[in-house]
């Protein structure tokens, strides 16, 4: 009597696990390779100019409006050793960036289509641009007007001597609302190209836009008006090129006929 379970013929399943291996395999590797880059950008910082000038340079702009004579304090024993260390881990993972991303697209690209390669590169490009423009303005503009007004309201009896671990917290919630802040071109160019909202909609939904901006400005940012003028302004401005830059993008990167008939399910 032959038995009501039999084993089937063919399995389903076979020949599936080598791919995924290999795909886990692909991405390992990609890892390895950026974590490669992080860590030889964070050694070279280490060598020069070292994590002790690269906190001076990151403290920079607050010394700078400090009174004469007055310098940084340290409440915590091991601060002076691991903080310029964080800021130098920091610095090498930005420094290492385009490595980290350039990783991140070559193990996403053979799985997209040639008009959606087009669109993926200068996405990753101008967002790794537009994060280092939005640091670099908090660093050289914006750090240097909110120091001055701060220190224009402190009273006279009181000496200022802000503490390492503290300023790096600023420092670090402040790099990282400008960086993502800069990126509401690539938010819009990429809401558009998907499909998800039309950019007559967009330029609809402007003058929400400015209110929600001044909203996040005084959410994320230090409590004075200097800093949320100076991330709430530039958000409106960027909104407006990503408009511009939606359409170029729609246009540049709409698949041509053949490639729309070969996507459709059969």
């Amino acid at each position: 009597m032959s038995s009501s379970f039999q084993k089937p013929d063919h399995d389903e399943l076979a020949g599936t696990e080598q791919p995924f291996v290999a795909h886990l395999m692909e991405l390992r590797d990609r890892l390895v390779r950026a974590l490669i880059a992080v860590v030889v950008c964070f050694g070279a910082l280490c060598i020069y100019p070292g994590p002790g000038p690269m906190y001076d340079l990151l403290a920079a702009p607050l010394v700078a409006h400090l009174p004469a004579g007055t310098t940084m304090i340290a409440t915590n024993v091991i601060a002076p050793f691991f903080v310029p260390i964080k800021i130098t881990m920091l610095a090498g993972f930005m420094l290492a960036l385009p490595v980290v991303l350039y990783q991140a697209w070559a193990f996403v690209a053979p799985g997209l289509y040639s008009h959606e390669k087009r669109l993926v590169m200068p996405l990753v490009l101008s967002s790794t641009l537009l994060f280092f423009a939005g640091v670099a303005f908090c660093y050289f503009f914006v750090f240097g007007q909110v120091f001055q007004f701060i220190q224009s309201f402190a009273p006279k009896s009181i000496t200022a001597a802000p503490d390492i671990e503290a300023y790096l917290g600023f420092v670090m919630n402040m790099f990282i609302a400008f960086g993502a802040a800069f990126e509401v071109p690539v938010v819009v160019v990429v809401l558009a190209r998907m499909g998800i909202v039309s950019v007559e909609k967009l330029r609809e939904w402007r003058g929400y836009f400015i209110v929600v901006a001044f909203i996040i400005a005084a959410v994320i940012t230090p409590p004075d008006i200097v800093s949320q003028l100076a991330l709430a302004i530039p958000m409106c401005l960027l909104y407006e090129l990503g408009l511009l830059a939606a359409g170029y993008f729609i246009r540049s990167t709409t698949p041509p006929p053949e490639d729309q008939s070969s996507s459709e399910p059969r």
